[in-house]
């Protein structure tokens, strides 16, 4: 058996880039303490991108589910025909189509009054929900009433109310809107559309079961009504998520650039570590070279100090990344579990894969030196 296979079966690298760290604790763990640092920029920024963006969808709902038909008044059109809306209903395919007759008006109940949006419509139900009493399937007597009417004139369901000189029973309140919206209901009054004057319509509003359905939807009813003339205007509000998205996305890649800084530092303070420790350890190594230990033996023993530095460092920085992220998203969107999204535990991967990589090229360097000084000069000194 050879002196190298010896060493190797007594002493294995691992053990002793161990014992090599730790004569020097405080050099080593300030070493550890920028890699846990780099790791932790990386991952909480990365998560905290991840929470604006979870923050933003949930404020703006399912918008990118809904689609705006309204007249084109640049080519004249003032309004929305019957055929307009039957051709509409024709070519949707997956989505409900939802007339819609736009004015305003005073509301008064009693001696209190405020002047709202009143929305003609037949099937509020399809775009709206009550946060009390019941939206029925075709609006054909009552009136539902915004959140913020609500509110102002006191009032509930059972109540009621004058809109333009007409009495109306409330038939539910409607829940208050708290993202971006078409046709928001908050400080509107829904109607029949039959009381709400004109014989056209304002706007169509399509209400699709996802994102995809509604594009669908808007390039058929741009094709149908559009062919000729551009008589509508086709508004998606998936452009707004999607614009959205890209911009986090954006986001994120600044923050975990800047994040990459701290780890690029850490990786100098590594380099001076193992540079000081291979100075340090010269007859050392000038010794373990003259017993018959190999170049490629020094490389892996000092790569697996490296090594050790930003497991350690890397690990440590990936339990305090979760206990940020979970702190943070306690307080943004009092919900923890957001911290575990397969994107944010893709972030601490690579923040931590980062940490060890920087960690081992950083130690390359002073590795060669070490292995490639001759052990009779190194005895010398």
């Amino acid at each position: 058996m050879s002196i190298l296979d010896d060493l190797s079966r007594r002493v294995p690298a691992i053990l002793m880039a161990r014992r090599n760290l730790s004569r020097n604790r405080i050099r080593s763990g300030l070493a550890v303490l920028g890699i846990i640092i780099g790791v932790l920029a990386i991952a909480s920024l990365g998560m905290f991108g991840t929470t604006l963006r979870t923050g933003a969808s949930e404020q703006l709902g399912d918008i990118g589910n809904e689609v705006s038909i309204s007249p084109n008044l640049q080519e004249g059109v003032e309004e929305l025909t019957e055929r307009d809306v039957d051709e509409i209903r024709r070519v949707v395919e997956d989505g409900t189509v939802v007339p819609v007759r736009r004015g305003s008006g005073v509301v008064a109940r009693g001696q209190q009054q405020t002047v709202v949006t009143i929305l003609g419509m037949e099937n509020p139900g399809a775009i709206y929900t009550a946060s009390d009493g019941r939206i029925p399937d075709r609006l054909r007597q009552g009136a539902l009433v915004g959140s913020a009417v609500a509110e102002t004139l006191d009032v509930e369901p059972g109540n009621t109310i004058e809109v333009r000189g007409r009495t109306y029973r409330i038939a539910a309140v409607l829940e208050q809107e708290q993202g971006i919206s078409l046709v928001s209901p908050n400080n509107a009054v829904v109607v029949p559309i039959d009381d709400v004057n004109g014989s056209g319509y304002s706007e169509v509003v399509i209400s699709a079961e996802s994102g995809q359905a509604a594009n669908a939807s808007a390039m058929a009813v741009r094709d149908a009504l559009n062919e000729r003339e551009e008589r509508v205007t086709v508004f998606e509000l998936q452009a707004i998520t999607e614009g959205i998205n890209q911009f986090f996305a954006i986001l994120n890649t600044f923050l975990i650039g800047i994040g990459s800084i701290s780890l690029v530092v850490a990786g100098v303070s590594i380099l001076n570590v193992m540079l000081m420790s291979t100075i340090e350890r010269r007859q050392e190594i000038g010794v373990l070279r003259a017993v018959g230990v190999q170049r490629g033996d020094v490389i892996r023993m000092i790569l697996a100090e490296a090594g050790l530095l930003g497991v350690a460092g890397g690990v440590i920085g990936a339990v305090l990344s979760l206990a940020a992220g979970m702190a943070l998203n306690s307080y943004v969107l009092n919900d923890v579990f957001v911290t575990f999204q397969p994107i944010n535990l893709l972030y601490i991967f690579l923040a931590v894969t980062f940490g060890v990589v920087t960690s081992l090229l950083s130690g390359l360097y002073p590795a060669w030196k070490a292995a490639n000084e001759r052990p009779v000069e190194a005895l010398r000194k």
